[in-house]
């Protein structure tokens, strides 16, 4: 009999203690492989042996319909389940637990009779209007017993198009547990998440949007273009070499057999492709060798990549998965979540699991344990929540036209590009990412606060440029006292053989004349969840000769 891990007993109360307080329906809030089905099945178990009741579990996808019968069986081994299914090929209509398939019931309430509980996995397709199949089914379960009861079960408990799902007027209505992902990971029943930063990038800027999402055809153009794909698909294959299990997500099939055909003739990978046509045993038959399951007497070697296009995001269970690489833009957090969400699993052997973002779906959603879903207003086209400030990195409302950090003078508004780069941004919150970069230009300025008096101490700002539109800028301290002042001089010492001025004016005079070592490269700290990037340190060049008044003075003896 499988054991309950604590998190998921406090669900199970949770869901009671609702069910007692209040008269509508919660929903559940586990991370992906966190363990929504145990939970569900302990329910099952009670509401039937201890309370004489009737279940229904519904699911849309047969994977998630197996599992919970699996599940079920662990639990309670002695308890009789039936599938109303037309994937699993049965039509069980007199058990007291029944787990159906959404698209075989929603027309058939009636034939299934009455329920007391009705468990729906995957809650967040229920559409928030409309006549949608779940809608329909639950319509009709209400007319069959007025006081059923509807227990939602997520990992994102919000849609793209709708914002939050629970609401008054929705068939759920509030999230009654929920179990956070850096906990989860922290006690280690999930695995730990990483990202790299790469090299490739697409010109997504033209990308329009429709009903809250990129544009399908769009989005494939932008990401299908043959420099990219040889070039993502290079760094893939080098960085994936020591990983295990590489589950690839692509933007089209175009795009994803292009991919699989580069990494096919260019590295000598052999990378297998999914998408809603492939027919049911080949399909099958792909995932059993990307899970390393093949069997039979024509058994085939495992298969370590697997592309795919809008199948393998939810119900699909691989926790052998190291790396997961988002070759695909998108606006939904949920999306963004549930495809990072496939390599959260423990499996012996795997320390952690390597997020590769070309969409740039980390920097536009945020780290995974911290997406935050601001309701629908109007079409959905109104400004974004915020704005970064490119010269002090500061994220601002909208609204500002001048930077209150720094001063800095935002242009007009124009589109919003959408970077397609692998980048270095945390995948969760407190994540640290340092990535070293080239210096191009180094402009160094004497920066007074904000709304600060005349007699307020000055900084010397030195602004790093390193990329085309990148820069990062850090404040030396040289008119502040105590540890700010003890920092300053520290970090003249390193890049000057005069002694360290005493304001800010004076240390920028010296360095626009030369009196620093040229800084070659620098390391960027990034900290998933955190406003600013900020300098780590610093690869110089030589020191310059002493500047001459100080080149006839011993400097042993001025203090430093």
């Amino acid at each position: 009999m499988l054991s309950l891990r604590p998190y998921q007993h406090q669900a199970v109360e949770a869901v009671y203690r609702h069910l007692r307080e209040h008269d509508d329906n919660p929903v559940v809030v586990i991370p992906t492989g966190g363990g929504k089905t145990p939970v569900m099945a302990s329910i099952c178990r009670d509401a039937v042996q201890t309370w004489n009741g009737r279940v229904l579990i519904l699911a849309h996808v047969k994977e998630l319909l197996q599992q919970s019968v699996d599940k079920l069986k662990l639990v309670c081994p002695d308890l009789k389940v039936g599938v109303y299914s037309a994937g699993l090929k049965r039509r069980d209509t007199e058990h007291a637990v029944i787990v159906a398939g959404v698209q075989s019931v929603y027309k058939r309430a009636c034939d299934l009779d009455a329920f007391d509980l009705i468990l729906v996995d995957e809650c967040h397709l229920i559409p928030a209007d409309g006549e949608g199949m779940y809608r329909q089914f639950l319509a009709d379960a209400k007319v069959l017993n007025p006081h059923v009861r509807i227990v939602g079960f997520t990992a994102t408990p919000f849609r793209l198009d709708a914002g939050p799902i629970c609401r008054d007027d929705h068939f759920l209505n509030a999230v009654c547990f929920e179990a956070g992902v850096r906990q989860l990971i922290a006690d280690g029943f999930l695995s730990p998440l990483i990202s790299k930063a790469g090299i490739a990038k697409a010109d997504t800027s033209q990308l329009h949007v429709r009903a809250g999402e990129f544009v399908a055809s769009e989005v494939e153009a932008a990401m299908d273009d043959a420099a990219l794909v040889e070039a993502a698909c290079a760094e893939i294959a080098e960085i994936t070499r020591d990983r295990k299990s590489v589950l690839i997500f692509a933007s089209g099939v175009q795009h994803a057999r292009h991919v699989c055909e580069v990494l096919r003739e260019k590295h000598s990978i052999e990378c297998g492709f999914v998408c809603g046509e492939t027919p049911d045993g080949e399909r099958d038959q792909l995932l059993q060798r990307f899970r390393g399951e093949s069997k039979g007497l024509f058994r085939q070697p495992p298969l370590k990549y697997l592309c795919n296009v809008n199948v393998l995001t939810t119900g699909f269970d691989a926790p052998h998965v190291d790396c997961v690489v988002l070759l695909r833009p998108t606006l939904s957090p949920g999306l963004y979540y549930q495809m990072v969400g496939r390599g959260f699993r423990l499996h012996p052997g795997k320390s952690n699991c390597l997020v590769l973002d070309y969409g740039g779906n980390v920097l536009r959603h945020g780290p995974v344990d911290q997406l935050q879903v601001v309701e629908k207003r109007g079409n959905g086209d109104g400004p974004a929540p915020a704005k970064e400030c490119p010269n002090c990195r500061a994220l601002i409302a909208p609204a500002y036209s001048i930077c209150p950090q720094c001063g800095h003078e935002f242009p007009p508004p124009e589109r919003k590009k959408h970077e397609s780069q692998a980048t270095s941004a945390g995948v969760l919150s407190g994540q640290v990412s340092d990535t070293e970069f080239e210096v191009r230009d180094t402009v160094y300025s004497v920066h007074i606060k904000k709304n600060a008096d005349e007699s307020a101490p000055r900084t010397l700002r030195v602004d790093y440029r390193l990329g085309l539109d990148y820069r990062v800028s850090e404040w030396i301290c040289f008119e502040h006292t105590g540890w700010a002042r003890r920092k300053a001089e520290q970090w003249w010492r390193a890049r000057s053989p005069d002694p360290c001025p005493d304001t800010a004016e004076q240390a920028c005079d010296l360095a626009n004349n030369g009196a620093l070592a040229h800084p070659e490269s620098v390391t960027v700290r990034s900290v998933a969840g955190e406003k600013f990037d900020r300098i780590h340190s610093c690869k110089l060049g030589p020191k310059p000769e002493p500047s001459p008044i100080w080149a006839e003075i011993d400097l042993d003896d001025v203090p430093f």
